[in-house]
């Protein structure tokens, strides 16, 4: 990268800042482990984790050097957002920490900027520690395959050495799936190389059962192709074929992927979203004055009435009110802008991918209000795209 006329590449510290920060955000609820980790064991170890990235990017940028960047300047508006609403302790004084722990990730991310030009570095430590997290999922299914594909789930793969849920792992396994490929299509990674990754992590996606990573994948990584398309035959012919077979699968297994779909629920609750919906309706029919709805109740744990909201939107409107949608949208209108003027490249697809991805994950998922892999993977599209062309 160049930081003040000189040439330089990321540190190795870089990859163990951004281990942290996935840790940070890895959440401290799933299915029942291995080795029984209490909750407030797995907090202590995800909010240690952030404050000791933040300690490293300190001794990484010991002089503070930050890099200009609108999509972090509306993230640290919407920290401002979250401490106000969150000092009215509605949600208690857990709103205070949370709001702690944004401000430690959110500082952390301004303090590796500088290292943005060197975005492939960002990437790849993404699909490594993704993949990292992915790995201890397979172990778990090796070892107490009981537990990591429980009844309590449908038999869908969860987490059973850290708690994580088979949404939280089809995440992860999307996203690397993703940007290994887009890798390998602008030539920055072999063949070999990019199926070692993108076979296993294909097999742990269909053993979560997840629809809205799978969705997400397929809808973000033909976006991301196309847009290659008019600069590299590779694109074109990856695309060429990527038709064919989504043609071929709609024709010849049609039926077979809806039985996959709908996960053997019944019309009722397959329509409202696995119960989504009775959640949203009774969210937004709550009672708010003006501040809350100005500003939201402070952050929570996602959560109204004990049950999860699932859905970004709602959960921003929950936390920070109208204010912090508007940030959230301006956010992610930034970035999709940014990415539409820049030309064809490596860098653009893989962040059109990321970006694509989040805004479809946020309908039925929550996370881009708070600390949360859905942030992190924003901003390694805003480092792809902060460098135009990139030498990425």
């Amino acid at each position: 990268m160049t930081l003040l006329g000189t040439r330089v590449t990321a540190p190795p510290m870089l990859g163990a800042v951004w281990t942290l920060l996935v840790i940070n955000t890895l959440g401290s609820q799933g299915a029942v482990t291995v080795v029984t980790l209490p909750r407030t064991v797995v907090q202590m170890i995800t909010m240690g984790s952030v404050v000791l990235a933040f300690a490293l990017a300190i001794v990484l940028n010991p002089r503070l050097r930050i890099r200009p960047s609108a999509f972090l300047l509306l993230l640290s508006l919407l920290l401002v957002v979250s401490v106000v609403a969150s000092a009215r302790l509605e949600s208690g004084y857990g709103a205070l920490f949370r709001c702690g722990r944004l401000a430690f990730f959110v500082a952390t991310l301004w303090l590796i900027s500088p290292w943005w030009d060197d975005a492939l570095a960002f990437v790849r430590h993404h699909i490594k520690v993704l993949g990292a997290v992915l790995l201890t999922v397979v172990a778990g299914l090796a070892i107490a395959p009981g537990l990591a594909l429980p009844d309590i789930y449908g038999g869908r793969l969860t987490g059973a050495i850290w708690p994580l849920t088979p949404p939280q792992v089809g995440q992860y396994s999307a996203v690397i799936i993703g940007l290994a490929f887009l890798l390998w299509l602008g030539r920055h990674i072999d063949l070999r190389s990019m199926l070692v990754v993108v076979i296993p992590a294909v097999a742990v996606l269909l053993a979560t059962h997840t629809r809205t990573a799978t969705i997400g994948l397929v809808i973000a990584l033909g976006a991301a192709v196309l847009s290659l398309v008019p600069a590299s035959a590779r694109a074109r012919r990856a695309f060429a074929v990527g038709v064919a077979v989504a043609g071929l699968v709609a024709v010849a297994l049609g039926p077979a992927v809806q039985t996959w779909l709908r996960r053997g629920q019944n019309d009722e609750n397959f329509a409202n979203l696995t119960g989504r919906q009775k959640v949203w309706d009774a969210l937004l029919a709550a009672p708010r004055d003006t501040v809350e709805q100005l500003f939201g109740v402070g952050l929570t744990n996602k959560s109204f009435d004990g049950l999860p909201i699932d859905s970004s939107w709602l959960a921003v409107y929950q936390d920070q009110g109208y204010v912090g949608v508007v940030i959230v949208v301006v956010m992610l209108a930034t970035l999709v802008v940014v990415a539409a003027l820049r030309p064809p490249s490596p860098a653009r697809a893989c962040a059109l991918f990321l970006i694509g991805y989040c805004l479809i994950a946020s309908y039925t998922e929550a996370g881009l209000g708070d600390a949360s892999p859905y942030l992190l993977h924003l901003t390694v599209a805003a480092a792809l795209l902060s460098v135009g062309e990139a030498r990425t």
